[in-house]
């Protein structure tokens, strides 16, 4: 049986984008950091810049 799927707030996806904008750490710890994969950070940080 399939597990469900995490629902991210706007704020938490701002959050981790805006992180992963700011460079102080890889994109690699941040997913671990925040528990997320590193696809999803890409993604949200491509949204945030257009």
């Amino acid at each position: 049986m399939a597990g469900r799927r995490k629902v991210h707030t706007a704020a938490f996806k701002a959050q981790v984008a805006l992180a992963a904008l700011k460079g102080d750490r890889t994109v690699n710890e941040l997913a671990g950091y925040y528990g997320v994969h590193p696809t999803l950070i890409h993604g949200w940080k491509k949204r945030l810049l257009t």
